[in-house]
């Protein structure tokens, strides 16, 4: 698990890079200042949660099975909450109405908050740390 882990939060972190130079260079002039904040939302908290796999993935205190959950989770909440901010930040641009995603958003954020509260919870679950 460790090495799938790692693997999926240098994919993040990677993507989150091109993404965040791309938005700072490419879409500066393009999209609104509100937009490009959007954006960067997006990419912020997938260049977190790529940090995040990685600290998991080193957890020893953590159950294989455990990082498994929460690396689940969190690749679910990456896409539904990173992926929905860049297309909605991002569709005027492309021409195609996004907006039916506006509720995607929150929802990859609980995906998120979820997985941190199951690090938590199985971390204090350890009996011997």
């Amino acid at each position: 698990m460790t090495k799938k882990l790692v693997t999926l939060a240098a994919f993040f972190g990677l993507v989150a890079i091109i993404l965040g130079a791309f938005g700072a260079h490419g879409l500066k002039k393009v999209l609104t200042a509100e937009q490009l904040t959007s954006f960067e939302t997006g990419v912020k908290y997938q260049m977190y949660h790529a940090l995040f796999l990685l600290l998991i993935s080193q957890l020893n205190i953590l159950t294989e099975k455990n990082k498994r959950i929460i690396g689940i989770l969190t690749t679910i909440g990456v896409f539904l909450f990173s992926g929905s901010i860049y297309l909605l930040a991002t569709q005027e641009l492309s021409g195609i109405d996004f907006k039916f995603l506006g509720p995607v958003t929150p929802i990859g954020g609980v995906f998120l908050i979820i997985s941190w509260f199951f690090t938590a919870f199985y971390s204090m679950k350890q009996k011997n740390n």
